[in-house]
């Protein structure tokens, strides 16, 4: 397994460095700006928020391995995780409205704090404690995913004065850095937690001096901004109404909810079902989000000039093949009869699937939800996403871990099907539909931008 994780990570890195150069060569990453002010401005919120993201990648590989380090049962661990995915869905909903109250500039400072002590509270034994940590995280993944884009916007809008049509080009690049900062910080963990022999908290101790600089940045280099002030209440009524109201949106959120719910079960359940078999679990990250990436890069040529593939034939694509990968999963995680590079492989795949999916749904959704009722609509998908996870954690943290592993493998599968229905659905009511059509090379642009 441990050759198997270097070989997979290096054979990846080749594809996807070899897919960008092709990419760069056919221009299918479009024109860069050369204003020396847009540059700048450019400059001085990838800093802060690469920083952020490099904190937060960091934190990946090794989250399930440091509980399990302290001895804690599988069941408990899947609690944590629920703590965690609880607090997501609840902060997620009203950070819109606290970063534009609080300020968006104030809000990055505090995601720096609470995601700092976050990572502190990674060196206690306390059960408790680390409860509270999980939550703290939630917070702080709010922020991370509604803080940062938001200050850029206003910023280069009203501030700056900037043409509207650059701003797809900043948030285009962030994608492709958040990669690229992705696949270094499963290396760089794996440095310190297994080649230093420094244990699976060293990762978190490494995140808070990027925290702190992302925050002395922001502090010392942001303007502050605030958002108009939006009753929650209205925002989450009117995205319920354009949800109820249109069966496309539906279908959407339907597909979101099953697809990325069995992602972040994927999520803790990789490293119980690989670790066993000792490889480098920060080079095993690393190769995800390598895969990831080669995902992403076929998603811009498929759906380039030369071979021009709509989002609606990639996202059905990715869910098929996600079916597949859990497919496989149900037989190597057999009790008895594991099969540690076929699931690696299967992890692999799902992966994949996701640099092909998330672009994709991030064109369909723009088209479909019109973009007044965006945060709230949004606000509805990811309460069955997070509901659904935490139910399909506890379901695992019921049954015997031996079974209970590849029975969560066999409901994701169903619940992949389910999405393929969904997918079959979505198609039958947009089949005519000209609005859904990736209207022109140039339109990859847009919909590579960052699912934050």
């Amino acid at each position: 397994m441990l050759v198997a994780a270097y070989v997979a990570f290096a054979f990846l890195l080749v594809i996807c460095i070899s897919l960008e150069f092709s990419a760069c060569r056919s221009k299918l990453t479009g024109r860069s700006c050369s204003n020396p002010a847009f540059l700048r401005f450019q400059v001085d919120y990838y800093q802060v928020y690469f920083l952020a993201l490099a904190a937060d990648w960091l934190q990946g590989p090794y989250l399930y391995k440091l509980y399990q380090h302290y001895h804690f049962l599988e069941a408990q661990i899947a609690i944590i995780y629920v703590c965690g995915f609880a607090s997501t869905v609840l902060f997620g909903l009203v950070s819109s409205s606290l970063v534009d109250r609080l300020g968006r500039k104030k809000s990055c400072i505090l995601f720096s704090l609470t995601y700092s002590v976050c990572c502190l509270t990674k060196l206690s034994w306390d059960y408790f404690v680390l409860i509270i940590g999980r939550i703290l995280g939630g917070l702080s993944t709010a922020l991370l995913f509604s803080a940062f884009e938001a200050w850029y916007v206003h910023e280069h809008v009203e501030r700056y004065d900037f043409p509207v049509e650059w701003i797809p080009a900043t948030f285009s690049k962030a994608a492709f850095w958040n990669s690229v900062i992705a696949v270094v910080a499963g290396v760089v963990a794996n440095v310190f937690a297994e080649w230093l022999g420094l244990g699976p908290v060293a990762p978190f101790m490494v995140s808070i001096p990027f925290l702190v600089m992302a925050g002395v940045l922001a502090m010392k280099n942001w303007d502050e901004n605030y958002g108009k002030k939006r009753p929650l209440s209205k925002t989450c009524t009117d995205g319920l109404k354009c949800l109820l109201s249109d069966r496309r949106v539906l279908l959407l959120g339907t597909i979101q909810a099953l697809f990325e719910s069995v992602i972040y079960i994927f999520i803790f359940l990789w490293t119980p079902v690989l670790d066993p078999h000792g490889p480098p679990l920060g080079i095993i990250f690393s190769s995800f989000m390598a895969a990831s990436m080669v995902g992403s890069s076929l998603y811009r040529i498929a759906t380039s000039k030369k071979y021009h593939l709509q989002p609606m034939h990639i996202l059905s694509l990715s869910v098929l093949m996600v079916f597949f990968s859990l497919f496989m999963l149900t037989f190597s995680t057999n009790p008895g009869q594991e099969n540690p590079l076929e699931s690696f492989l299967a992890f692999l795949l799902i992966e994949l699937s996701c640099g092909l999916y998330f672009p994709s749904m991030g064109f369909l959704r723009q088209k479909v939800i019109p973009e007044k009722d965006q945060a709230g609509v949004m606000h509805w998908f990811r309460v069955p996403l997070n509901l659904l996870a935490c139910l399909g954690l506890l379901i695992l943290h019921d049954s015997d871990y031996k079974t209970g592993t590849r029975n969560m493998f066999t409901i994701c599968s169903v619940m992949m099907v389910m999405a393929l229905l969904a997918v079959v659905s979505l198609f039958t009511v947009v089949r005519n539909n000209a609005e859904l059509r990736m209207p022109s090379p140039a339109g990859h642009t847009e919909a590579s931008s960052p699912e934050l």
